[in-house]
């Protein structure tokens, strides 16, 4: 590789370095202690040591090239290799493009100066196809170079950042360097003699931590298929963590989120991924979490500043953080103040003329903010200018206290007036009023206490937009949290769940759009429709809306809009129960997209078939009622009881275990704070069971505690009717029981466990992530292993094995195909046994590694028609149980199986004529060969194969799971009895020779060499004349001539003699009628044979070929 030119002094570096080539301007160095026996010695030790630790390529690698000039000790560093072959490489191109030149140039200084622009030139050249894009490129590909040489991956792997670091084996510590790729965390140490490599993949990470003890101050815990490894000492630990983090969350979306990775060109493409796009990637997620905002918008530009509160008259500190559409900021200083500004409501944008350094931008609704101590201010309001294409509006008299009217217009009227337009123009079906305005209207005239205490709440609320400002740009306050707390009145709550969770925005982007999936969705008949219709009168069943068709028609018309929205999730239960109350108090559009905001940004992966978002924040609650109720984790002899009681609070945000007036309470704080809202309440509940959780001796007794204490929540402020209310319907046995007001509840959840951060559960969600996919990762092996283990003779820990090689090949296979980085031929949401199936270019990978016949001469013939005979359903791939079937047979079967199957192998379906393409490469078979023969004569017409499909995977072949068909090939597998060998076809001539190949393959190298070919010599001729004799029987008139000359040689014939006659004459075959052998006669034959006999019934030792392939898996890819 070529260096920047560095001065280096030569006098010190002999001590380091050895002399090998030289000549008037360059010289060839090699590393002391590198091919040296002995390892060169202490010398060599120490010098390792250095590389290892010290950070320059050019004292690490093994050989280097100095520029230098007469009479002087100061010398240039322009190449480095990592072996003698790339040194010589760049040595001969200096010879035959520079030397001739330099003789030309008068003094020394001009020398070294085209020396210095040539090498930088070459550089410049390799840096247009570099993958490195980093902020100091020199060093990053000197870190690059370490890397390769260090590990040996292909080079497709892209390095992404480097860090220092010690990594402690037992309790010593041992520097060297962490080096984060995409697919793989590495690790490198070399300390006096000691080599530590470590390599790590991402996807195998199942817990990735900061931690800390009185050993370690502070380091990073990743455990990895069951092994903990703890790095340390990090320069800025936070930044490799969240790094480390972003690149662990890829991996996993690679293999569970095919849609989210094929729509993300950066994900797209590994070779784009960098250490500052991950950064920001991570810092942009996190952004419009806080804000809710659509998950398309990136954030480009943090600012600090301070925002003007008019209504408070202070400035307050925070960050003004900018994305595509929206401009927004929030405080640091406590005050829980936050806004967000969509450019479509900007409608100027200015700055002030004093020392203030302030930004104006002006909204619609008369309505503006000012930003003071914007650094680069000018150049952010010509950006946003640009941004918005807002024209300045030229203000002679900028007042430094910026008014908000009282009459300022709501904005969400104007997407009101679009969004209805769109909604008559395409369906006339739609509600435009939320359904308690329809059935529960306000009556004025009978007022209450309760109406009176809602109609104080309303008052509260518009003194806040008179202060704040109404609509999605208001001020949002330590007071709007407070009101929230009280619980959002029954006028206003639609329109705030609307502005609180972002859906106003979505609404807005998307004028017309839910009426157009109304009329593409109604009369559509799938499954998610069927399972639709069913939960429609589950849907809250004892409210009168929902026992009317308006309500009814409403909830379908949503939930199929969704569905055909969102196919990759379509419906799950749960959805219908929050469906149902968002028509209650918004309008059908409105609760339309509340149910998008939900499901797709704020519970994401929630309503899918292994609702793994349920399942991580699950884990997150574990993990928080561990730090903050000690006691109950100490009294739970089962963390695992949280999870299964607490599944329905997380699925139906309460909903489902409290009073309908009381869950809307839980809903409004969800909507404004997110699952925050929901891990607080969680929390209040247990520590107000506290007691009565630690006396119950079993879960059934804490269930039922828990579920008389939701019974007994109230909310004493509810305006609902009582018939609606089903808090007040509960026994008189029940009422006994000490009351708990929903709204207390809360209040005592926020001051409890409100210092709970949005940093910390967005940390702890990606955290819980990998263990959770762990998990069920794990739980798909034991159960393949335990269906697979009733059929085959390999020991479970074997199978075990198998799978994680299988499983890795996989994986490998997709982690360098830059064509399609999506992990193919897998789907979690198909049975176990088919969620991992590979093709036959992976399989023979698999093969060559693992076969016992791999050593053959045409082994890839025997890889590909192994292939073709698993293959069962012609569909091109196989699964582990396949897979497993031959890797059983071939260390485990009796002299018969074997035989057995290399006869099967040598006949259809099995078997393919191999015609090679390029026989200079002699029985090789390229990847492109491979899965062409593969697909041979498998082609079906469409129906049958549609039709075949299905019954081989019932979920597969139809939108519909066909449990029938489910029962019936089960049923099928059940009674499938042992294959009788007389049902095995005929072996004809052509088919013979090549299994006689084969057979005289397996042999090659075996210490019975001899023997064996003498004995299958023997066979032969013995089967020939069998089977002439057969012939004379048959018709006596056919001639005797043919091939039973040849073969039967007086003692046999040697190997040579018959495949030369095998291979030069069939055509001596085809003059004669076509003979053939039944397996019978073949197995009767070469059980007269010893020898043949005991190859294949000598054992063969697994465990070390596992070994084997497990080490040398990775390697086989490498560098060449």
């Amino acid at each position: 590789m070529w260096l920047k030119p560095e001065e280096v002094l030569l006098k010190n570096a002999l001590k380091l370095w050895l002399m090998e080539r030289s000549n008037d301007y360059f010289v060839l160095q090699r590393r002391r202690g590198y091919r040296e026996e002995g390892g060169g010695g202490l010398t060599g030790l120490l010098v390792g040591t250095l590389d290892s630790v010290l950070d320059s390529t050019a004292k690490v690698a093994p050989f280097r090239i100095l520029h230098q000039t007469p009479d002087s000790q100061v010398y240039l560093s322009i190449a480095c290799g990592a072996n003698r072959e790339e040194i010589t490489k760049h040595w001969e191109w200096l010879e035959q493009n520079i030397m001739k030149t330099l003789s030309v140039f008068d003094s020394n200084e001009d020398i070294t100066n085209f020396v210095q622009g040539k090498i930088r030139g070459l550089i410049a050249e390799e840096g247009k196809h570099s993958f490195a894009k980093e902020d100091d490129p020199e060093k990053f590909r000197e870190a690059l170079l370490k890397f390769e040489k260090c590990f040996g991956l292909p080079e497709q792997e892209k390095l992404v950042t480097y860090y220092s670091c010690s990594y402690w084996k037992g309790r010593v510590p041992c520097q060297g360097w962490l080096y984060l790729s995409t697919n793989f965390l590495s690790f490198y140490s070399f300390l006096l003699g000691s080599e530590i490599k470590l390599i790590i993949s991402w996807d195998a990470v199942s817990k990735l931590e900061k931690t800390s003890n009185v050993i370690l101050t502070e380091s990073i815990h990743v455990c990895s298929q069951g092994e903990n490894h703890y790095f340390s000492m990090f320069l800025h630990i936070n930044q490799t963590y969240l790094l480390m983090e972003q690149l662990a969350n890829y991996a996993i979306k690679r293999i569970f989120d095919k849609e989210t990775f094929d729509n993300d060109p950066i994900l797209d493409d590994p070779l784009q991924i960098t250490k500052r796009g991950l950064e920001n990637r991570a810092h942009s997620e996190q952004f419009n979490a806080f804000f809710r905002l659509p998950k398309e918008e990136t954030l480009k530009e943090v600012h600090e500043c301070f925002l003007w509160v008019p209504f408070s008259h202070f400035n307050t500190h925070g960050k003004m953080c900018i994305s595509e559409n929206y401009i927004c900021f929030a405080s640091q200083d406590g005050n829980l103040c936050s806004v967000i500004i969509p450019l479509r409501e900007v409608l100027a944008i200015d700055k002030t003329n004093d020392s203030s350094k302030s930004v104006i931008i002006s909204i619609k609704g008369k309505t503006a903010f000012r930003f003071s101590e914007v650094k680069e201010f000018e150049q952010l309001v010509a950006k946003l200018r640009l941004k918005c294409g807002a024209a300045s509006t030229q203000y002679h008299d900028i007042s430094t206290e910026v008014s908000i009217s009282s009459e300022s217009v709501d904005p969400i009227d104007d997407i009101e007036v679009q969004s209805l337009i769109c909604q008559r123009e395409c369906s006339k079906t739609v509600n435009t009023e939320a359904l308690m305005t329809v059935f529960h209207p306000q009556n004025l005239e009978t007022l209450n206490s309760k109406t009176l205490k809602e109609k104080m709440k309303e008052q509260s609320w518009n003194i806040l937009f008179t202060e704040c400002g109404r609509g999605v740009s208001m001020f949002r306050t330590k007071k709007t949290q407070d009101l929230v707390v009280r619980g959002i009145p029954e006028t206003l709550r639609g329109e705030l769940w609307m502005l609180f969770s972002g859906a106003v925005n979505d609404m807005a982007a998307n004028p017309g759009y839910y009426a157009e999936a109304v009329e593409q969705s109604l009369g559509t008949c799938n499954l998610a429709t069927e399972e639709i219709e069913r939960d429609l009168r589950r849907s809250l069943p004892e409210h009168p809306a929902f026992q009317s068709d308006t309500g009814i028609s409403a909830l379908r018309r949503v939930l199929t809009a969704y569905a055909f929205r969102n196919p990759k999730i379509g419906y799950c239960q749960a959805m219908n129960i929050l469906t149902s109350v968002l028509l209650l108090y918004a309008k059908e559009e409105e609760a339309f997209w509340l149910l998008v905001a939900v499901c797709e940004r704020m519970l994401p992966d929630y309503f899918n078939r292994r609702i793994i978002g349920a399942l991580v924040d699950q884990a997150v609650f574990e993990e928080l009622i561990r730090d903050h109720l000690p006691q109950l984790t100490e009294h739970m002899t089962d963390m695992t009881f949280f999870s299964s009681v607490s599944l329905s609070w997380f699925l139906t945000l309460f909903i489902s275990v409290l009073p309908i007036e009381s869950a809307v309470n839980v809903v409004d704080c969800f909507f404004y704070d997110g699952i925050k809202a929901i891990l607080q309440l969680g929390l209040a509940v247990l520590d107000y069971n506290l007691d009565k959780l630690l006396e119950c001796k079993d879960d059934a007794e804490a269930v039922t505690a828990l579920n008389r204490f939701f019974d007994n929540v109230t909310n004493k402020d509810s305006p609902l009717p009582s018939s609606v209310q089903q808090g007040s319907n509960v026994s008189d046995e029940k009422s006994s029981h000490i009351r708990v007001d929903i709204t207390d509840l809360i209040r005592e959840s926020n001051e409890k466990y409100g210092n709970i951060r949005y940093e910390d559960i967005y940390s702890m969600r990606c955290r819980n992530r990998l263990y959770v996919i762990q998990t069920l990762e794990e739980t798909t092996k034991q159960n393949v292993l335990r269906v697979v283990s009733q059929d085959v003779k390999l020991s479970l820990h074997e199978l075990d094995e198998l799978y994680v090689i299988f499983k890795r090949e996989l994986f490998f296979s997709y982690y360098w195909c830059l064509s399609s980085p999506v992990l193919k031929h897998h789907d979690p949401s198909l049975p176990y046994l088919e969620q991992y199936q590979i093709d036959c270019q992976q399989f023979r990978v698999l093969y060559h590694l693992l076969s016992p016949w791999a050593h053959s001469a045409n082994r890839d013939s025997l890889a590909l028609w192994t292939f073709r005979l698993l293959d069962d359903n012609s569909d091109c791939l196989i699964n582990f149980k396949e897979f497993s079937s031959a890797i059983d047979i071939m260390y485990n079967g009796s002299f018969t199986e074997k035989l057995k199957v290399l006869f099967k192998l040598h006949i259809p379906p099995a078997y393919t004529e191999v015609k090679y393409k390029d026989p200079s490469k002699g029985d090789e078979l390229s990847k492109e060969e491979l899965l062409y023969f593969s697909q041979l004569h498998v082609s079906k017409p469409a129906k049958e194969k549609e039709a075949e499909s299905a019954k081989n995977s019932p979920e597969k072949g139809k939108e519909k799971v066909d449990i029938q068909a489910y029962l019936s090939q089960w049923q099928d597998e059940l009674l499938k009895k042992e294959e009788n060998i007389k049902d095995l076809p005929r072996m004809n001539q052509s088919q013979f020779i090549q299994f006689s190949k084969t057979l005289y393959n397996l042999f090659h190298g075996d210490p019975e060499e001899e023997s064996l070919y003498q004995a299958i010599a023997v066979v032969t001729s013995l089967l020939l004349r069998m089977e002439e004799v057969g012939r004379k029987l048959h018709n006596p008139v056919s001639s005797t001539k043919g091939l039973s000359g040849a073969v039967c040689a007086s003692g046999g014939p040697s190997e040579g003699q018959t495949e030369s006659h095998l291979e030069k004459d069939p055509s001596s075959l085809r003059e004669e009628p076509q003979w053939s052998f039944a397996f019978e006669q073949i197995l009767a034959s070469l059980l007269n044979e010893p020898a043949l006999v005991k190859f294949f019934e000598k054992p063969i030792d697994l465990k070390a070929k596992l070994e084997n392939a497990k080490t040398s898996q990775l390697s086989s890819r490498t560098r060449k």
